[in-house]
Parts: structure tokens; C-alpha cells; sequence
């Protein structure tokens, strides 16, 4: 999906005032190196197999919250601009390029003519329009909420596209380069939604297959894909594989070829002569949830003492086996804004008996920490939790859901303290503060129910000053105001782990976690 074209960071865009960009010729990813990527001439053809622990939920992107379905439907569905290799940037994909008004209140936008649909249908600005507006419907239960800055989108002519903004917005365009913004046909092809996602139709380099759930979804090539040689692969096919013992042993073995994120436990022992180990760069950071709508989380000091009895350290060691860091800040290293002087809580005893003194349950509690069931890295995590918390008679009982079970227990905040993390998708710290800060940015603050005005305008502020500068001093000051309110415990840092085929080229994980195929190909 990421195509690297011509670079251009969001966090720049906007201080450019009127901007035009135009694509650049080269490979659907612009020969960024990944795993294998000096293989010499493609092969065309050939099946890719991704073993994976969990099927994918649902192929509707703007509805959807897990990155087993996102990375899947992006192979298929694409936005007017994408993502950079180096997760940093946004680069012109369906758009050819865009303008901006002196005010900065107004987007034209043009369309690379002749692009196709799988269907083999030309898209127009009136699929365009249709595809922001349907997205931004969707702003309470879906993603929509990423475009609460467009006043409206109108298609004044086939290829031109115009977003007119309520007030400046700083990422605007990484906001049009997120999957739920991806372009699908205008009334989605006279189907309802429902029926449009189960067989869902977009302009990337594959088009829908078969879905057994539980076992396996295949992609097909896209005949009609609107860069010439691409894909290189005649299918991929996604098959479910619980057992990372097992997903091992099938890429070894060549019955896969790509083994996605291997127990850390077994990380090394996945490469041989016939497999890489490859641990890619991530925007990945792993937290403590506080569900403030019970207490005792929404007592300040509650949630600072347990943040500071965690033992960050020994986390990464047990469950990263060292291949991470310990988190410092709601912003990770990959992102733009990140600050790593953020004075982020780490085990510190004196503070968490000084602010455990201070908090409405001195002599300690009882409390639960929801995990998914069947991830032995959160469990690990959660035990680690358990032996830090006792010594200060905070007895946390561990419970476990199946996935899909935990995620709506969180969603719908029945739970105390939860286990979760998040993996940025566009190159704007926009898209995870206003979901972790903002009670209205569409998930009540991460699920905790945390409501700081101070966090708050902050975050609104940085959302609507161009100047990246100053963009830089609020979110600064965010990343201060939130490691002191601690509504989240930050655990770690972690990379992508990543077991592929020798025989697979081109494979790359973005920092932003999901893969692109269309350069992908397979020798013999």
C-alpha cells in the first residue's frame, strides 16, 4: 500500500501554505529494501502463504479496530495518499496532488485519471466524496471521528476532489492516508454495506477471494490494478494458525512462508538456512489501561503508585527477551513529536508508597487485570504485574477472555485494569492522542474514561496550529501532562518480529505495522 514516491512529511505540509504534488515514476513501493530484497528479477506468480494466530473480524475498514483485518483489506482497499516506508511522511497514491488555500481552510485535490476498481470500473471524485463521507458518519462507533475537521467534500469535476475544512487542520492528509478513508465505489455499487464487505471491491494490487472463517482468507491478483507489472504474486492466502510452535515449523518446513509475529520466546530459533528472523522497526506501544469509571482509578494517586511499582525492565526481559524498551511517554519513538525526555513514571518504590500514602485506598485493594486468553507474552506481562503490585497489598487477580470477548469488555469499560496497546497508522500523533485523550475522539479516552481538560485543549490546540514548531511545544507538553495523570501505565516499546521465507522477496513491515505486497514475489 505504501508507495514511496515522492516524500513528504504531514508535519511539514501545512507550514508549505499552497502545496502541488505530483507521483514520481517507480515500483509500487519504490525499491525500499525489506527482508530479501536483493533477489534479483521478479518472478511472476506463485501463492503466499501468511501464517497468523488469529483470523481476521470483519473487511469493513471504517467499522473496523484489529490489525489482523486492517492489514488485510489494505491490500485491497487504498486512500488518496499513503504512508512512507519509514512510517514518517505521506506521499501522493490514488491523488495525483493538491492544493492549499491561503487560509488553510480549503483542499483541492487531483486524481490520477485511469484508475480502476477490481471490477474493472474507473474511479472518480464521486467515489471519493462518497468514501470520506461514509467514513465520517461513523465518527461514535467506527473511525470517523479522524475527520471531525471536514465541513464538507464535494467533486466539482471527474478527477478533482475539494475538502473544506471548518477550521486549519494540520493532519489533514494524514488523515486522507488512513485505510478508513480508502476509496470504495460510489453507494457502494447499489449494495448496502453489509453486503459490499463481504466480497468488498477497491483499487488495490488484490481483489477479494474466499473466506472460511477460522481457517484461512485468500486475495487474488487484481487484474485491473492501476500499476503496470503489479502484483507480482498471483494470491496470498491467510491462514489461521493459533500455535506459534506450529506457525514455526510450517515456515521451516515450507508449508508458509511468512510466520507473523513469533512468540519473542522462539524468536531466534525461527530463523535457519531457509527462514530470516527479522525484527522490524514499530510504532507499537504496549500499556496498563485504568478504567477510571471504577474506582479506585479514577483516584490520581491510585493509578501513579501502581505506575511506578511496575518493573518496566524486567518486562522487557521476560516477554521481549530484550528486543524492546521501556515506554516513557503516550508518544512512541517512531512518531512525529515524540519526546524523549518525557518524565514517564518507571519503578520508583518511594513514590509508590508516597503516592499510595496519598490515594483513597492507603492499605491497599483488590482488583482484576483483563488479558486475552491464549498470548502467552501477555500473560507473562500480567504475572510480572501480579508479583509488583503484592509487596504493597494490592491483589490483582488476573482475568482472561478470548479476544474477541476481552476487546469488547473493554470497549464497553467493563473491566478494571486491562492490558492493550496501540500501533500508530498514519504519520500523525492526531489519530492515537485524540483517541487516548479526548473523550470525544471515539473511544472515551482509550476505554479508560480519562477526562483532563488540560489534556484536552492541548491536544485541540495541536491539532488545529499548523506550525510544526509550535505543534511540537503543545504535544511536548502533552506528553507531560499525560505522564503525570498516568491514565495509562506505559510498559514498553516493542519491535515486529517476523519469520519469512528465504524464498520470499521484497517482504518489508512498516513501522506502522502493516506489510504491502504488491512488490512481494517468490523464486522457485
Amino acid at each position: 500500500m505504501r508507495r514511496k514516491v515522492l516524500s513528504l512529511t504531514t508535519v511539514g505540509a501545512l507550514a508549505m501554505g499552497s502545496v502541488a504534488l505530483s507521483a514520481c515514476s517507480g515500483g509500487a513501493s519504490g525499491g525500499t529494501s525489506g527482508t530479501n530484497a536483493d533477489g534479483g528479477t521478479p518472478v511472476q506468480g506463485g501463492n503466499l502463504v501468511v501464517a497468523r494466530a488469529q483470523d481476521a473480524k470483519s473487511m469493513n475498514n471504517i467499522l473496523t479496530f484489529d490489525n489482523t483485518s486492517i492489514f488485510t483489506f489494505e491490500q485491497m482497499l487504498q486512500p488518496l495518499f499513503t504512508v512512507t516506508p519509514d512510517g514518517k511522511g505521506t506521499t501522493p497514491l490514488l491523488a495525483k496532488g493538491y492544493t492549499i488555500s491561503a487560509d488553510k481552510m480549503t483542499y483541492t485535490i487531483q486524481l490520477k485519471p485511469g484508475i480502476k476498481f477490481s471490477t474493472g470500473t474507473e474511479m472518480t471524485s464521486a467515489d471519493v466524496k462518497f468514501s470520506i463521507d461514509q467514513d465520517t458518519k461513523y465518527a461514535s462507533t467506527g473511525w470517523g471521528y479522524i475527520n471531525s475537521s471536514i465541513k464538507q467534500v464535494s467533486a466539482p469535476s471527474k478527477y478533482v476532489v475539494v475538502v473544506t475544512l471548518k477550521h486549519p487542520w494540520a493532519p489533514l492528509i494524514a488523515d486522507l492516508a488512513l485505510f478508513s478513508n480508502a476509496v470504495v465505489p460510489n453507494n457502494y455499487g447499489g449494495k448496502t454495506m453489509d453486503a459490499f464487505y463481504q466480497a468488498p471491491v477497491g483499487t488495490g494490487p488484490f481483489k477479494w477471494g474466499e473466506w472460511k472463517r477460522g481457517q484461512y482468507l485468500k486475495l487474488l491478483a487484481n487484474p485491473n490494478y492501476w500499476q503496470k507489472g503489479y502484483p507480482h504474486l498471483q494470491s496470498v492466502t491467510f491462514n489461521v494458525v493459533p500455535d506459534s510452535n506450529t506457525r514455526k515449523l510450517q515456515v521451516q518446513g515450507g508449508q508458509a512462508d511468512v510466520d507473523e509475529y513469533p512468540d519473542w520466546s522462539t524468536f531466534q530459533s525461527v530463523g535457519s538456512p531457509t527462514v530470516s528472523a527479522t525484527a522490524f522497526p514499530s510504532t507499537e506501544l504496549d500499556y496498563v489501561a485504568f478504567n477510571e469509571a471504577k474506582k479506585p482509578f479514577q483516584d490520581i494517586h491510585v493509578r501513579r503508585a501502581i505506575s511506578a511499582m511496575i518493573d518496566r525492565q524486567a518486562i522487557v526481559k521476560a516477554v521481549l527477551f530484550n528486543h524492546g524498551t521501556a515506554a516513557n511517554s503516550l508518544l512512541m519513538p517512531g512518531v512525529p513529536f515524540y519526546q524523549k525526555s518525557t518524565p514517564g513514571i518507571m519503578k520508583d518504590a518511594a513514590l509508590a508508597k508516597s503516592e499510595l500514602a496519598q490515594s483513597s485506598v492507603p492499605n491497599g485493594f483488590s482488583t482484576t487485570l483483563l488479558i486475552p486468553s491464549g498470548d502467552a507474552s501477555k500473560m507473562t506481562t500480567a504475572q510480572i504485574i501480579q508479583s509488583d503490585l503484592k509487596p504493597y497489598n494490592i491483589n490483582v487477580t488476573i482475568k482472561q477472555l478470548d479476544p474477541t470477548a476481552n476487546h469488547n469488555a473493554q470497549q464497553n469499560m467493563q473491566y478494571e485494569m486491562g492490558l492493550s496497546a496501540w500501533t500508530m497508522d498514519i504519520p500523525d500523533p492526531d489519530e492515537w492522542t485524540s483517541f487516548a485523550v479526548d473523550p470525544a475522539g471515539g473511544a472515551k479516552s482509550a476505554y479508560t474514561n480519562y477526562s483532563s481538560p488540560t489534556a484536552i485543549k492541548l491536544n485541540r490546540e495541536a491539532e488545529q496550529t499548523v506550525d510544526p514548531t509550535q505543534r511540537a511545544a503543545l504535544y511536548n507538553q502533552l506528553q507531560d501532562v499525560t505522564a503525570h495523570d498516568a491514565p495509562l501505565a506505559y510498559l514498553y516499546y516493542a519491535p515486529f518480529a517476523y519469520g519469512v521465507s528465504k524464498k520470499v522477496h521484497k517482504f518489508e513491515v512498516t513501522p506502522l505495522g502493516n506489510y504491502p505486497l504488491a512488490d512481494v514475489w517468490k523464486s522457485k
